[in-house]
């Protein structure tokens, strides 16, 4: 049956649209086509991102099934930038800034297009947020379709991913690799197309926007490069047309409690800081009153099982192996951990969707724990407060690292000066390191702190020092970490005042963070502190620090 379009009806059915009618038929549709719902096909493919590479062939296949359902199925594109190339340069400060130039153009094509339904087809890590903040924002018919994880590299029998290349350049200035095995990881970390393979940022977005219903099951989970991946390409077309059938929009399939779901599901794959901010941006586009203190909630209750990377042994295309993402939903259903009731891309509930699903298998695999044996009891994001975040931060507790730490600060304004600092050994075992004016204003942007956290780690630093920051993390990160601190230093927040030597406490048991100065020396300081102007005077840095809302508002830029 074909679909008459609702929202294109303006473009090719009203006759007083000769124009846009015409534009249509250059395209070579015919008259019937004008009568089918349009879909729009958002790829997020470029050359340039191995992440991204094989996306634009992945699109192809969704736009063939699209067509196949008796649709009209139209590709455009937006932006990417690889997170992994321009981590550790100036260029990570676009990172963030792309997930909204990516949800601001996708809008933009569908609202302007009048397209009836929306597929993406997202690769690297702010990709997916980006999509999914727009449809939100659009509130059309929509499937996420991911491009999948990379398989992992491997080099003298390690199995390799992109961190492995990070940490070996801390080794390295430690002094513990020498050149030609740092070049032998470098050049066999990643071995082709995919999302990078552990439980990083791009995994972790993946996995939940599957638990939150948007896109169709083993969508996270299946290998970038594999027949399973081709299928669900050509299978969204089908399951597409039945959500414009039924007029399901993202506002059905997004709610308080399918977000309950996603939460869950970051905690029990011990998933990226970075859902904290992606995850309350996305809740905002579609009206949910999503906070930073909801995931302080589900971590107080919800185990890690994941044994995966970073903090752990395994990578995705590994938990693909033994069930992928629907295998620990349903496990995570049986033990009233998630909502079944919720809608879903498919049409079909949550409950519905996991009723056919394989069991975990215990027995053969460790990947996923059960509840009575987990990594750990609880969740690994923190929220912490105190003085030096009166409006929260977002810790990592792997439960490795310990849950409290305490020493005195060694002070960086931005990550190269401490890239500098562990060159000249100022960075000691006990240290609190701090880097300060990386936050979304203060950058702009709010980059990540990876390479920093992974020079130490390198360095044999990662057990005995703890590091704050205004800034993000990748989801590659590991260690005693603290990020999105809030007030950031721009902002004078109490971070921009923090001396080296201070002692600074951090409590992720009464999830606290403290720095350990008198009241009176905080009041001198702050009369001696200037707000650094701007690094930035024109372009999108500008526009975004000019706009951007704090971490703990998702860093959103349209409100």
């Amino acid at each position: 049956m074909n679909l008459i379009n609702k929202y294109s009806r303006t473009l090719t059915q009203d006759p007083t649209q000769p124009a846009a009618q015409a534009m249509y038929y250059a395209l070579g549709m015919t008259e019937e086509d004008l009568a089918k719902a349009q879909v729009g096909i958002a790829s997020m493919g470029y050359d340039g991102n191995p992440c991204n590479m094989h996306l634009n062939d992945l699109a192809a296949l969704v736009k063939q099934g699209v067509w196949e359902q008796g649709l009209v199925g139209l590709t455009f594109h937006t932006i990417g930038v690889s997170d992994g190339m321009s981590n550790g340069t100036p260029g990570m400060r676009y990172s963030l800034v792309s997930r909204d130039i990516i949800a601001d153009s996708i809008e933009t094509v569908c609202g302007a297009q009048y397209y009836d339904g929306l597929i993406t087809v997202p690769g690297c890590d702010k990709n997916m947020p980006g999509s999914l903040i727009a449809m939100g924002r659009l509130d059309r018919p929509s499937i996420m379709v991911y491009g999948g994880t990379i398989a992992p590299g491997h080099y003298k029998g390690e199995d390799l991913n992109i961190i492995s290349a990070f940490e070996a350049l801390g080794k390295k200035i430690a002094g513990n690799l020498d050149e030609a095995d740092f070049k032998g990881i470098v050049m066999n970390a990643c071995p082709g197309p995919g999302a990078c393979g552990g439980m990083y940022t791009a995994n972790t977005m993946a996995s939940a926007i599957e638990a939150l219903g948007m896109s169709l099951p083993y969508s996270s989970s299946n290998p970038a490069l594999s027949e399973e991946k081709k299928q669900e390409c050509k299978d969204a077309g089908k399951y597409i047309q039945q959500l414009l059938e039924k007029d399901i929009k993202p506002s059905d399939i997004m709610t308080a409690k399918a977000f309950d779901n996603a939460l869950t599901l970051i905690m029990v794959l011990g998933g990226s800081t970075n859902a904290v901010l992606h995850f309350i941006a996305m809740a905002r586009a579609v009206g949910v009153p999503l906070t930073q203190d909801d995931f302080q909630r589900i971590s107080d209750k919800v185990p890690v099982l994941g044994d995966l990377k970073p903090s752990g042994r395994y990578l995705m295309e590994d938990l693909h192996n033994v069930g992928g993402v629907p295998a620990v939903l349903k496990y995570l259903l049986a033990k009233g951990l998630i909502h079944g009731d919720c809608l879903t891309v498919t049409g079909k509930t949550m409950a519905e969707n996991l009723a056919d699903i394989p069991d975990l298998d215990f027995n053969s695999q460790r990947i996923i724990l059960p509840v009575e044996t987990p990594v750990k009891a609880t969740g690994h994001l923190q929220i912490l407060y105190g003085n030096l975040a009166s409006g929260g931060s977002v810790a990592k507790i792997s439960g490795k690292e310990g849950e409290r730490f305490s020493g005195p600060a060694r002070v960086f304004d931005g990550e190269e000066q401490l890239i500098s600092g562990i060159r000249e050994g100022r960075v000691k075992a006990g240290d609190v390191v701090v880097i300060r004016y990386v936050g979304p204003r203060g950058a702009p942007g709010m980059p990540e702190m990876l390479k920093p956290t992974s020079a130490i780690i390198g360095a044999g630093l990662g057990k005995s020092v703890a590091l704050i920051t205004d800034g993000r993390f990748s989801g590659g990160t590991h260690g005693f970490v603290v990020g999105h601190i809030t007030p950031e230093a721009h902002d004078g927040g109490l971070i921009a005042l923090v001396h080296d030597n201070d002692i600074i406490e951090l409590d992720a048991v009464n999830n606290q963070m403290t720095l350990h100065v008198s009241e009176a020396e905080i009041e001198q300081r702050r009369k001696s502190w200037q707000q650094p102007p701007l690094t930035v005077s024109k372009g999108i840095l500008y526009k975004y620090a000019k706009q951007v809302r704090t971490a703990a508002e998702g860093c959103v830029t349209d409100e």
